[in-house]
């Protein structure tokens, strides 16, 4: 493990995982080997992690001063990493009880931090309470659960006396929205992976200056997401949303089902906000309480251009066509729920895309913009266009189904091996639309009033051509044309499709 001489000499060990930009992640505990953190939820797949085992902790040496175990003192640490890795600025992770720490270095060195996560963060440092009180109804949430008696009355016997390791054993299963082989697992290897004497030590006296620290957050101009757990008791969600309002530029997130541990919940529900938080080019505007991803490239007074994906897309599909698109115009593309860094809370259909394209433009304020949809999304963009007719102003449908019910029936398809970058669960609420769809969603092609040109696929698509031609003499203001490139014609013929667009003055 690559390691380094912090500022009092100790030797400070760290691993590195993953690929992408920097994150530097502070371990919780407090004092844990940061080895529980695994890879963060598959954040490894967005960021190279630079996991810091704190002083004392893991690989790293224990200082000579005990002492300097307590949060306050650890600041120095970070910064000394920080020089050692040769970043001017850097995104910083905090979990837990490394909240505090994470906190207190974006106070003390506010024009270091780019960006920050806190994730279920310890809140001592700004002098938030969480009291017994506090704990008791949040865990409540698990009274159903056939563990919870038994845990609920070993919790009543903790007293000022229990020794640490046995109360966080004891609290292990209200840590953890669910408490199975998986999670169980994740709490056994606790007791092996803290420095008891240095978590004593931690929070000592003199560690936390809550009225300072409050003042100097007022500084801190980078962005600043806190990811919460909606069953976590310390800090609840209340508590969190308290801690990001603390910050010039910060926001809460609250994974649903979640506990204290919320990469180990869900995994893609933790990675999916956290990777669109710390990537430039990714923002997030949030839509009847779904966080959807968007990316934006052009100047921002051009003309708006929104590009909607197909199933199994995302707006990355559209790097190639948007970058040309933005000579001249100001391009938005989508992740629709339940695909890229969007969130996945169920509930899909070409109708539910349809609402959600159109809540997207008016968050936005982009109506009247040119909507250019492949397959799905030009589905549910035609749908939009029938049922708010001036929402949109110019119309693309590409490969975009027609909802004439399908002769050859779809039937259940098992969901592949593997992670994916979309949820299983939009296939077959789709294929069920395809094989039935509503008759108005082709019977009301007429009411569409914004000029319209339909991209056929050719040959080769699986989507049947006529129905292409059949659509266009349907909708009022429309034209027809096909590129023999098959469905995917903007990711197989890019110049021929942007010449398609400008023709029809996009």
């Amino acid at each position: 493990m690559p390691h380094f001489a912090s500022y009092d000499g100790t030797e400070l060990s760290y691993r590195i995982q993953g690929e992408g930009e920097p994150l530097v992640c502070l371990p919780g505990g407090p004092m844990r080997d940061s080895a529980y953190l695994g890879d963060l939820g598959g954040l490894t797949a967005h960021r190279t992690l630079i996991l810091l085992d704190v002083r004392g902790t893991g690989a790293s040496a224990e200082p000579a001063d005990p002492a300097s175990y307590r949060c306050d003192r650890q600041v120095a640490d970070v910064e000394a990493l920080r020089a050692h890795l040769g970043l001017e600025r850097i995104d910083l992770l905090g979990h837990s009880a490394s909240g505090n720490l994470a906190t207190l270095y974006a106070a003390a060195h506010p024009e270091r931090v780019r960006s920050l996560v806190l994730v279920t963060p310890g809140v001592r440092a700004v002098g938030i309470d969480i009291t017994d009180e506090e704990w008791d109804r949040a865990v409540e949430v698990f009274a159903d659960r056939p563990w919870y008696a038994a845990s609920r009355a070993a919790v009543a016997t903790i007293g000022a006396d229990t020794p640490l390791p046995d109360v966080m054993e004891i609290c292990a299963p209200f840590a953890y929205g669910r408490w199975d082989e998986t999670t169980r697992a994740h709490a056994a290897a606790l007791p092996d992976q803290i420095n008891w004497r240095a978590a004593e030590a931690y929070d000592a006296p003199g560690a936390f200056d809550p009225d300072a620290t409050r003042a100097a957050l007022a500084t801190v101009t980078a962005p600043v997401l806190v990811v919460a757990g909606e069953y976590d008791g310390a800090p609840t969600p209340a508590r969190a949303a308290e801690l990001a309002e603390l910050f010039p530029h910060g926001e809460l997130v609250v994974q649903p089902r979640a506990g204290h541990f919320p990469w180990v919940d869900d995994a893609g529900d933790f990675a999916r906000p956290v990777a669109a938080f710390l990537d430039p080019e990714v923002r997030t505007v949030t839509v009847d309480g779904v966080r959807l991803a968007y990316r934006v490239w052009g100047a921002a007074d051009a003309p708006p251009v929104v590009l909607v994906h197909g199933r199994g897309g995302n707006s990355a599909d559209w790097t190639e066509v948007a970058e040309s698109l933005a000579a001249d115009r100001r391009v938005y593309a989508v992740d629709l729920r339940g695909h890229g860094l969007s969130d996945r809370p169920g509930g899909y259909g070409f109708d539910v895309f349809r609402d959600e394209l159109g809540g997207f433009l008016k968050a936005l304020g982009l109506t009247g913009a040119t909507v250019v949809g492949h397959s799905m999304g030009g589905a549910a963009a035609c749908l939009l266009a029938q049922r708010e007719p001036g929402l949109i102003g110019r119309l693309v449908l590409e490969d975009a189904p027609v909802f004439f019910p399908l002769v050859l029936r779809r039937g259940p398809v098992d969901r592949p091996e593997g992670p994916l970058d979309f949820d299983w669960a939009v296939i077959p609420a789709t294929d069920a639309q395809l094989n039935d769809p509503d008759p108005a969603w082709r019977e009301d092609l007429g009411a569409v009033t914004a000029p319209t040109l339909v991209l056929g696929g050719g040959r080769e698509s699986h989507l049947p051509q006529e129905q292409q031609a059949w659509m266009a003499d349907r909708v009022p203001d429309a034209r027809h044309v096909t590129i023999e490139a098959g469905h995917l014609i903007h990711a197989s013929r890019p110049a021929e499709f942007l010449d398609a667009l400008r023709d029809f003055g996009v």
